[in-house]
């Protein structure tokens, strides 16, 4: 999908790193407006080729105080001034507007952490709809604070300790907050976001859905010639079935469908897929059992980003020979891959700035973002890389995929690989991890609790514990479950379940699954922790 060709104003983000940047843009895409975050110390050419209505300023760890402190590029204001572009500063990017433009930042007397009063100074700009001296809660996160600021700036609202919460220059068009209007700690946040995207930078709503379809549809047909062919990688997923089902409307049966079954799935994982792809999405499938190959690669293998990388390697491997044979039939090598490469795959496999780094720090590769061969043959076509999990699904019901299919939970490229801790072949991991997983899953459902759930799934621990089952002591295997709900796999909370559900469904595992006597549940929410264990 092409940036510009969005019906939709842009409003560009600049990632400073704040563990919250990629709310903003979940946040303004729900308003339908177009929103995409790229890094924060990108060049000029990079911010004005995407031609934004708005940019933002994300907040971040960094203080202007210190020498390698990331800011905006030489050149950037008197661009958004001359060119009528609006520019919102949070945070970090409220106190880089302020020194960047004359002004002074100080180290904060009093630091403000977390939920913070605000009282209006002055209705107008964000606060244009309310009165002076109206008061909301705000969730604060900073040590720095505004001393001086830039000629033609005026305070709108301050904390109750006096600090500068808000700032406007209406004639040059830039505005900042001191605190997070996208987090749902400042109650009245998306109030303050939505009437300042329409209200004061009159930005229009044209992010739809639809649109994106009709349009990917377009680049699609523009970048596969007429006589080309296309392989697409189907792990059983939403988001690769959606991306197979979006580019075979764009171009017919000159897409070929391959699902590889890696030995790294979940109970009976390729019968189901197979049927439903068969049944309900009438795609061609080639269906290539090479569970042998992958696990004599991982074999020894207990470093999960190796792990990774040795599955997107063998990945390649297979694409690339099914090509090779589909040469041989057709006369001519396909010569693009599919994959439901997403959003937030692209930014946990990007960096935040101000690491020293010229790409980001890295949480974990995704096999289908850093896992692949530099040298691999096919090009790749990745028509979702700019949606989320649940836009995913939205474009998934346009184009008439099940229900049922495109509520399945997500399910990670490296399958089970990366939910067995350490070697993946060692003992029985996979069979024990299968079968746990199983039971945990089918007592969700029982439980009529599955659509309420994000993501749920076991993971085979390496470690054992003493036990007692049949009044004989046991030396067995520990499971751990997990289950979290969230809106586009950025964030996530753990899902409290009964205390009769933990119950019923230890008691299942350990009088089901032999060689395990202890079963945990996972209580860590992302951040900090991610929502797979590897």
């Amino acid at each position: 999908m092409d940036p510009k060709a969005v019906k939709s104003d842009l409003v560009l983000i600049l990632d400073y790193g704040s563990q919250y940047t990629h709310l903003i843009t979940r946040r303004i895409r729900s308003l339908s407006v177009f929103s995409l975050t790229i890094s924060g110390t990108s060049p000029l050419k990079a911010i004005t080729d995407l031609k934004p209505s708005v940019v933002i300023l994300s907040g971040g760890p960094h203080s202007v105080h210190t020498d390698d402190s990331p800011s905006f590029p030489a050149g950037f204001a008197e661009w958004a001034e001359a060119n009528g572009v609006f520019v919102l500063g949070i945070c970090y990017g409220l106190q880089l507007i302020v020194q960047r433009l004359g002004g002074v930042v100080r180290v904060g007397e009093k630091q403000e952490y977390g939920k913070m009063e605000i009282v209006v100074e002055k209705n107008s700009g964000f606060f244009g709809s309310k009165s002076v001296g109206d008061r909301q809660v705000v969730w604060m996160s900073h040590g720095d604070e505004v001393g001086q600021l830039p000629e033609g700036f005026e305070v709108v609202a301050q904390s109750h300790q006096g600090v500068v919460a808000a700032i406007e220059s209406p004639a040059r068009r830039f505005y900042g907050l001191q605190y997070h209007p996208e987090v749902t700690h400042s109650p009245g946040g998306m109030e303050t976001l939505r009437y300042f995207l329409f209200n004061v930078c009159g930005v229009s709503a044209g992010w739809k859905m639809e649109n994106v379809m009709e349009e990917e549809i377009k680049v699609i047909n523009s970048t596969v010639a007429p006589e080309d062919h296309v392989i697409c990688a189907l792990s059983g997923g939403v988001d690769s079935t959606v991306a197979a089902t979006l580019v075979h409307k764009a171009i017919g049966d000159r897409l070929y469908c391959i699902f590889v079954d890696n030995g790294l799935l979940r109970y009976k994982e390729q019968e189901r897929v197979m049927e439903t792809f068969e049944k309900d999405l009438h795609l061609p499938v080639t269906c290539v059992d090479a569970s042998e190959q992958f696990l004599s690669k991982l074999k020894g293998v207990t470093d999960p980003e190796v792990k990774r990388k040795i599955i997107g390697k063998e990945f390649i491997c297979i694409f690339d020979a099914f090509a090779h044979e589909l040469e041989k039939k057709l006369g001519r090598k396909p010569a693009y891959l599919v994959q439901g490469t997403l959003y937030p795959d692209v930014i946990e496999s990007c960096p935040p700035p101000g690491s020293g780094r010229t790409h980001s720090h890295t949480i974990k590769s995704h096999h289908n973002v850093g896992g692949l061969p530099k040298d691999m043959k096919l090009k790749l076509i990745e028509p979702l890389k700019l949606l989320f999990k649940d836009e995913v699904r939205q474009l998934g019901k346009i184009l008439n995929v099940p229900q049922g299919f495109l509520k399945r939970h997500p399910f990670p490229g490296p399958g089970l690989a990366v939910r067995v801790l350490g070697d993946v072949t060692a003992g029985n991991a996979l069979e024990v991890l299968r079968q746990v997983d199983e039971i945990f899953i089918q007592s969700i459902k029982d439980a009529g609790l599955y659509d309420e759930i994000w993501q749920a799934f076991a993971v085979f621990l390496p470690v054992r514990s003493v036990g007692v089952q049949g009044d004989q002591r046991t030396h067995s295997h520990v499971v751990t479950l997990r289950a979290v709900t969230s809106q586009d796999g950025m964030t996530a909370e753990w899902y409290y379940f009964t205390h009769e559900f933990y119950d019923d469904v230890s008691r299942k595992i350990c009088n089901s699954v032999r060689g395990v006597n202890r079963v945990t549940y996972d209580i860590t929410s992302k951040p900090p922790s991610t929502i797979e264990w590897e």
